[in-house]
């Protein structure tokens, strides 16, 4: 009798216990954006076909936001900054906007530019769920790269430029007069290579002929009663491409270099580049940089979208967090640490691949501007006869692999080098020859996704086989995390002619150490005091090594992932500055302690 009491309370151990062990996963996203990438029209007369996502003009509208970007036949909703839903406009520019601006005057009217043409009518809504515009009468000439600022007092501002010789600059409009402009023009900065390292042109800010960055993307912020100028240099093909900002007190300057540029910069790791961007503020109050990131493969044109929370500091300087910039981040709706990594590391890094067939399988890295280093990758295969991709583990999204079919006889097993905890993955579909020129409704990407801890069980921890979701950097959180060494994609159908992979990325908790702290970290100031040599020990246990620097110890805005190497040559320091270093190690268990700040005048 006594047993049969103590039965009900057996079971309310057992399933109190049970629920505790469901982890609780907060919202997340990752870089580049998961959104809907539209197929450019651009290049199509070569018959290149890609996508991109570039020049993004974020607003908050009425606690909601929307998202511009070049030359997408439309835009992007959200309610959250992670979930984005396209609008096809009723009324648009025929070959999409070019480098857009959008500005919320006062929650009453959404104002949009961006002409690919140079030229155009400044279009306005009260609905941009509906897609109705009405353009402003006005025509305005030779604008590209244009930004829309209104201020609080009605004075509205119209900032241009992209180029590598003529300036950013300014003019005013009338905006209770058909957005007439009133005679103000003004230049207002200009690029200065010879003190600012990170402006100079091509990958690593160093080419050998062109030396002349490119200024462009003007972006205004106010803040706290001052205005922050933001622009783009040096190029958006390169790892290097960032946001700076001029400061100033008006609306029209004068404005004064920032000495903690660039604001928003990500060199390293998978996905490079941060540039030409807006900055827009949460309802919260949060700020968020919206940016730029090259892909540059199909061409140095193919971009994606990046997202870093941003802040301003007791000193009045605005900068970005981009560390693990392109590692699973806290949402936005995260109550203390939105847009910071989220502790999930990279499991597959230089992970055993093996696919079902290869027709084709590319790696390739920018040289120049316009130049790529190309190899093609001879097949091989395994002891198993299995044919072998070391593209899809090697975190280039340049590189690639081709499948001889776009069908559900295709897949990918990866075999991670240590087994872990598997959280979510990142899948990297490459357009190559997809036939596709234009924005096309319709569009899906279909495939299953299976873990394994011997690569003979497996179970389905992802199931898209009937998805109607057009996901080309399809992020995938696991309702649970799941112990696995084996990863596998299981193909349905992908949008195109054919299934192209460029990377599968994992993220967990692996069960083994972290690294420890990095010794004989030295940075050596070239004459050219732009440049520095950094080394350091390397640690065999590390997957890579991330690098933090800035002008004052507690200001270590910076920062510069590396994978396998223990240096690095830096182009992108300023001059006339002082900076503090510090690095730390990574791999798959996690992030060691960082170094002691070194200072290097």
């Amino acid at each position: 009798m006594k047993k049969l009491q103590l039965l009900p309370v057996f079971i309310f151990l057992l399933l109190n216990s049970l629920s505790r062990a469901q982890e609780v996963l907060p919202e997340s996203y990752i870089n580049p954006l998961d959104i809907d990438y539209t197929y450019m029209v651009y290049n199509s007369s070569k018959n290149i076909s890609y996508r991109s996502g570039a020049d993004p003009a974020v607003i908050e509208f009425r606690g909601e936001y929307y998202m511009f970007v070049t030359r997408s036949f439309g835009y992007w909703h959200s309610t959250d900054l992670v979930n984005w839903d396209f609008i096809k406009p009723k009324q648009w520019f025929f070959e999409g906007s070019n480098a857009p601006t959008a500005l919320n005057y006062k929650d009453s009217l959404v104002y949009f530019a961006g002409d690919p043409a140079g030229y155009g009518s400044i279009l306005y809504t009260d609905n941009p769920k509906e897609g109705i515009w009405n353009p402003v009468a006005s025509i305005s000439n030779n604008i590209q790269d244009s930004e829309l600022f209104i201020d609080d007092d009605g004075k509205t501002y119209l900032y241009w430029g992209s180029s590598n010789v003529h300036p950013i600059r300014v003019k005013m409009l009338n905006k209770d007069d058909r957005m007439l402009e009133t005679g103000i023009t003004k230049d207002l900065i200009n690029l200065d290579e010879e003190a600012h390292g990170w402006e100079r042109f091509g990958e690593n800010n160093f080419h050998p002929t062109l030396k002349e960055g490119y200024m462009e993307g003007a972006s205004m912020t106010k803040h706290d009663g001052k205005y922050y100028l933001q622009y783009a240099a040096p190029g958006t093909q390169f790892n290097v491409y960032g946001d700076g900002v001029y400061m100033g007190e008006t609306p029209l300057g004068p404005f004064k270099y920032m000495p903690n540029n660039p604001m928003s910069f990500k060199p390293g790791g998978f996905t490079n580049g941060a540039g030409h961007g807006i900055t827009v503020k949460q309802t919260n109050g949060q700020y968020w940089h919206f940016a730029t990131m090259a892909l540059a493969s199909n061409s140095h044109w193919e971009r994606r979208l990046c997202m870093f929370p941003t802040y301003f500091d007791e000193d009045g300087l605005m900068y970005s967090n981009t560390s693990y910039g392109d590692y699973p981040r806290y949402a936005p709706s995260h109550p203390t640490k939105a847009g910071e990594h989220n502790g999930w590391m990279l499991l597959s890094y230089k992970g055993n691949a093996t696919v079902s067939s290869s027709q084709l399988q590319i790696t390739k890295s920018t040289i120049t501007d316009g130049d790529f280093e190309v190899t093609e990758i001879p097949k091989k295969t395994n002891a198993d006869g299995s044919i072998l991709s070391e593209v899809l583990t090697d975190e280039n999204p340049k590189s690639f692999w081709v499948a001889e079919a776009n069908d559900a006889k295709q897949w990918v097993t990866i075999q991670m080098n240590q087994p872990g905890n598997v959280y979510a993955l990142q899948l990297n579909f490459h357009d190559h020859e997809s036939g596709i020129y234009t924005r096309v409704e319709g569009l899906k990407h279909r495939f299953i996704i299976e873990t394994s801890e011997d690569g003979k069980t497996w179970e389905t921890v992802i199931d898209r086989s009937k998805s109607y979701k057009d996901t080309p950097n399809a992020y995938l959180v696991l309702n649970q995390p799941v112990k696995a060494t084996y990863i596998r994609y299981k193909n349905i159908k992908v949008p195109g002619n054919n299934l192209a992979l460029s990377e599968i990325r994992v993220f967990g908790k692996g069960f083994g150490k972290k690294p420890t702290k990095v010794k004989a970290f030295t940075i050596d100031r070239q004459t050219d005091r732009r440049d520095a040599q950094l080394t350091w020990d390397a640690i065999k246990s590390a997957q890579g090594y991330n690098i933090h620097w800035g002008i004052a110890p507690d200001k270590l805005y910076q920062s510069w992932l590396v994978y396998d190497e223990h240096e690095l040559f830096m182009r992108c320091l300023d001059r006339d500055q002082t900076y503090y270093f510090s690095i730390e190690a990574f791999n798959e268990n996690g992030i060691s302690e960082k170094t002691e700040v070194i200072k290097v005048d």
